[in-house]
């Protein structure tokens, strides 16, 4: 399923993955991981709305974004990307700090250019800007030792203007102060159970920042980020923000 918005096109691939599509342009946001695109990914849970997995390679990327070392992806990149596409990529990404064996981003054909939390810039004729993406050490996102999973600096969210339409995936974070601050046209947050905001405080969030249309992605990958997208559409629906479900 494709949703069309505002003279683009918007696809959710699995896990992370969003496939945004202009008139000449085609971004990609986190692609890869846990077999999505690559035919292997398998439910925890028959029945999970979740896009169904499958050998996808088209390699017509002109921008490919990546927000943290967890959803870096090398061999998805290189599924997505055309040989001439610019990866923009935090620039904490640290190959030694995840137990994958992982190209770096140095050792990549492609041109990289490696961002702040609060960069903006020109890709492509795309409009880029960067958000802080993490979890409030207060709040529910810890690890056993109280630790956040994603801790200030691990990674950043992309704000991206495609052919003039505003589209943000916050990355994996919590809901923090700004965000509903953004000119924000499609919202894409995620609302797994875990490790990032859940339904309930994306929903808070997309009422607050009023976008014209939320599609949630980065849920029911496995069993940790499973959630209720339905009760999620519901609830948006109810606040009077438009909402869709791009799921088989």
């Amino acid at each position: 399923m494709t949703v069309r918005h505002d003279g683009i096109t918007a696809e959710w691939l699995g896990y992370a993955t969003l496939r945004l599509e202009g008139e000449d342009t085609v971004v990609y946001l986190d692609p890869g991981r846990y077999g999505v695109l690559t035919g292997e990914w398998e439910p925890d849970t028959p029945g999970v709305g979740h896009p169904e997995a499958r050998d996808y390679a088209p390699q017509d990327g002109d921008v490919v974004c990546v927000t943290h070392v967890h959803h870096y992806d090398p061999d998805g990149i290189r599924r997505v990307a055309k040989p001439d596409a610019t990866v923009v990529a935090f620039e904490g990404i640290d190959v030694h700090r995840t137990d994958r064996d992982l190209d770096r981003l140095a050792d990549l054909d492609y041109e990289v250019r490696e961002v702040s939390m609060e960069a903006d810039l020109l890709v492509d004729d795309v409009p880029v800007w960067t958000t802080p993406a993490y979890n409030d050490p207060d709040g529910p996102n810890t690890d056993a030792n109280g630790q956040p999973y994603h801790p200030e600096g691990i990674g950043c969210g992309f704000l991206l203007s495609v052919d003039g339409t505003r589209v943000f995936w916050p990355g994996d974070s919590d809901a923090l102060d700004g965000h509903a601050e953004l000119d924000v046209s499609l919202f894409v947050p995620s609302i797994s159970q875990s490790f990032t905001m859940d339904r309930h405080s994306a929903a808070d969030l997309a009422e607050r920042m009023d976008p014209d249309l939320v599609l949630p992605i980065h849920y029911n990958t496995f069993a940790a980020l499973e959630a209720d997208d339905e009760a999620f559409a519901a609830d948006v629906a109810s606040r009077r923000v438009p909402v869709v479900l791009d799921r088989d």
